[in-house]
């Protein structure tokens, strides 16, 4: 066994040994620049056996070494046997991965190849059956998706006198071949807000060909509808480009079943999330500041830029126009919401044709829910004027009066129509829409402490 010995003597290449207490079972040796402290005191021998130097000496340590205290607080802190356990693992650790830590060229390794340190790569394999079916709505459909960016005229120092600004962005659906897309009124809001003329440019239109390129054209203004929150732009662009979205039954909607969603959010165009139906005829307080009835609620991410987008079923059909979400952060909070294809289907026909919506209704004046109740009226919508023309006059509907001692003097209260309830003034609102002008309704009413059933024609409503 050869013998080495640990000279302190500044002699030796600047050498310093400095005593320590026991570490790990050994004599710790703390070199000043080189590896090692430690040197053969003589020269070998013809017997090959070295002599250890007799006046080794320890140099001690000073009393304010960190190290020296770190040294104690774990002889004092973990046992023994533990800490020679840990300082094996962690070196035979460090032995079998040392790549991780050091690049094989840096340890002078060249026989290391780039094949040698590159995991092996599995194969995607097939998709799954509802992977597949999924990937394929969306193939399907996201040519029918166009990005809308609402633009306004500002004045500006030049030869043309105005620039487009765009003021924001969104979605829109291709709704026949003739060019007519639709989206949400506040989509395109702030140019509406300005009373655009029918046919004037309102937004540019952004359509996805299928080379996978965007092109651009001007959106002009058909019709909007503020209380549905629903408008209708059309462009000048070749059949096809333009895939008009097919529309689904929203009535035939269950909750739970699976729904996908398109859009633009963020400005990252066709952008797909999953999810499914959440809940059924909510009221959407939409951006318009309306409230909308009817509203599918879903989970599928909606955020900025997805609205004017479809909600499809999983049939690939068109089942709402995603519209608002409800969030105190301005993102997707798990909570959309999107206005069912029946409203669409009714509203954008007629936009189309008249510019405008027009709705059923019986042109009376219904008293707001907070008046009724300071009259007591608790259940049902409390007529308050009659228009002396209007068919609901010719029925026979009574206004609210005031009696010759200044009494107030209720009218007729609504309590349904046909056989659905109205409980309140929005009720009969959303029981309205149902309906077209020129039908024929029946009115179950309260008359004092009479109860009566009135039929009478809906007209164009005017209030």
């Amino acid at each position: 066994m050869q013998v080495l010995a640990c000279d302190p003597s500044p002699q030796i290449h600047g050498f310093r040994a400095a005593a320590a207490a026991r570490r790990f079972g050994r004599r710790e040796i703390v070199v000043d620049g080189v590896s090692s402290a430690c040197r053969r005191s003589s020269i070998a021998s013809d017997s090959g056996v070295f002599e250890a130097s007799s006046q080794s000496e320890w140099i001690s340590r000073s009393s304010d070494d960190q190290t020296f205290e770190f040294g104690e607080m774990m002889n004092t802190v973990i046992p023994f046997a533990t800490r020679r356990k840990l300082f094996a693992s962690s070196a035979f650790g460090f032995c079998l991965h040392s790549s991780r830590y050091f690049p094989a060229l840096a340890l002078g390794d060249t026989s290391v190849k780039i094949k040698d340190v590159t995991p092996q790569v599995f194969p995607s394999g097939p998709l799954f059956a509802s992977e597949e079916r999924t990937v394929e709505l969306f193939e399907k459909n996201t040519y029918s998706v166009v990005n809308i960016f609402d633009v306004t005229l500002r004045p500006q120092l030049n030869l043309t006198g105005v620039v487009e600004v765009p003021e924001g962005n969104g979605s829109g659906v291709v709704w026949d071949d003739s060019g007519h897309i639709v989206t949400n009124y506040h989509v395109v809001g702030n140019a509406l807000s300005r009373n655009p003329k029918p046919g004037q440019v309102v937004a540019r239109v952004n359509i996805l060909a299928s080379e996978g390129v965007q092109k651009n054209f001007e959106g002009k203004l058909i019709g909007a509808d503020r209380a549905k929150d629903l408008a209708v732009l059309k462009v000048e662009a070749s059949s096809d480009l333009l895939k008009p979205i097919n529309v689904g039954q929203s009535s035939a909607l269950k909750v739970g079943q699976q729904c996908l969603a398109i859009g633009n959010p963020f400005g990252f165009d066709h952008t797909l999330t999953v999810g499914v139906i959440s809940g059924l005829n909510r009221d959407i307080l939409s951006q318009t500041g309306v409230t909308i009835g009817g509203g599918i609620q879903t989970d599928a991410a909606i955020n900025p830029g997805n609205s004017g987008g479809p909600l499809l079923n999983s049939k690939g059909h068109m089942v709402g126009i995603n519209t608002a979400i409800f969030t105190q952060t301005g993102t997707s909070a798990g909570v959309g919401f999107a206005i069912p294809s029946s409203t669409v289907l009714k509203i954008v026909p007629q936009l189309i044709l008249f510019g405008r919506a027009v709705r059923a209704g019986l042109n009376v004046e219904i008293a707001p829910d907070l008046i009724a109740n300071q009259l007591n009226v608790r259940n049902g919508a409390l007529v308050l004027q009659v228009p002396a023309n209007s068919f609901a006059a010719k029925a026979g509907l009574l206004p609210t009066t005031r009696g010759f001692a200044g009494s107030i003097v209720l009218g007729d209260i609504i309590v349904g129509i046909d056989n659905k309830p109205v409980r309140s003034k929005s009720d009969l609102l959303k029981a309205l829409d149902d309906y077209n002008v020129g039908d024929k309704v029946v009115l179950k009413i309260q008359r004092g402490t009479q109860n009566m059933e009135i039929s009478l024609i809906l007209e164009e409503s005017s209030m």
